[in-house]
């Protein structure tokens, strides 16, 4: 056996030493990157552009740009546009990540990160001219979301809301509503389950609830609607047959918020069983009548 000396081991020992500290150090790095402020800077600069981008490119739309879904939802090109823009950079920042998009639907299976893409949530208000359209993008992780932005170029209205750090407008701190009574409360809803041509829709609902309001708005972006709720514009909101891409951000900043979001039944159900978002005060007020 060769000779082995006490000096050999001890330079053998640091240098394994100062390997596994290296590997450690870029660990941690990969995982700061992943959830900390570069990763929030990359995607409220994402949202940005993509915003711009809607409103270049609304100067231009015409309506052979327009596709229907069925006869009461459209999509258009730009939607398309700006969904393959987000892709792009995310794949280009992140190739292993997954992403679900609106328009492209599921891409990969094995990450313990999905981007969740809605690339004009509120497509009809944008084809309209209306300003309550907006870009909504938010990431998950093992399942969990924990970063979340919404983008309404219009408005200027940028929220971005990270797990367990808050929520914000214009990187302003932002908390729900602390209205305590129906009658002094201002919501809004959505009727997604009448595009749809659902039967069983939001209108049993509606006419209940609303006598009970002091107002209601229907700004046709649950995305604004969320995050309405977040920043106490609105004391709540309802609504049916939406999709995740639909809510994924706007939940997470309803949260970071205070705010408390669930199905109709007051359960994590949401948004298969409808869903509620509100103040603590309001919410199981809003989940009795519902459910």
């Amino acid at each position: 056996m060769p000779h082995t000396s006490a000096t050999t081991i001890t330079l053998q020992t640091f240098v394994f030493s100062n390997a596994s500290l290296y590997a450690i150090i870029r660990h941690l790095e990969h995982n700061n990157n992943e959830c900390g402020a570069d990763l929030i800077s990359f995607l409220k600069n994402l949202i940005t552009r993509a915003g711009e981008m809607c409103l270049k490119e609304h100067n231009n739309l015409k309506i052979s740009d327009v596709e229907f879904k069925n006869p009461k939802d459209l999509v258009t090109i730009t939607d398309k546009k700006v969904e393959a823009f987000i892709i792009r950079e995310i794949t280009s920042r992140y190739p292993d990540h997954d992403i679900l998009g609106e328009e492209t639907g599921r891409s990969g299976s094995s990450s313990r990160f999905l981007w969740i893409i809605d690339p004009i949530d509120g497509t009809i208000s944008f084809f309209h001219g209306q300003p309550f359209y907006a870009v909504s993008i938010a990431l998950e992780k093992d399942g969990e979301l924990i970063l979340g932005a919404v983008y309404a170029p219009v408005l200027g209205q940028l929220f971005h809301g990270e797990k367990g750090k808050g929520a914000f407008l214009n990187d302003v701190p932002i908390h729900v509503s602390d209205t305590k009574v129906l009658m002094d409360a201002v919501m809004a809803t959505g009727f997604a389950c009448l595009r749809d041509g659902l039967t069983h829709n939001n209108l049993i609902y509606f006419n209940t609830i609303v006598p009970k309001l002091r107002d209601i708005r229907r700004y046709g972006s649950a995305a604004i609607d969320l995050c309405y709720v977040a920043c106490g514009k609105l004391d709540g909101f309802w609504e049916m047959n939406l999709n995740l891409y639909d809510i994924a951000a706007g939940v997470l900043i309803v949260k970071e918020a205070a705010g408390k979001v669930s199905d109709f039944l007051g359960c994590n159900e949401f948004p298969e069983k409808g869903i509620v978002a509100a103040n603590p005060d309001l919410h199981s007020q809003l989940t009795d009548m519902l459910g």
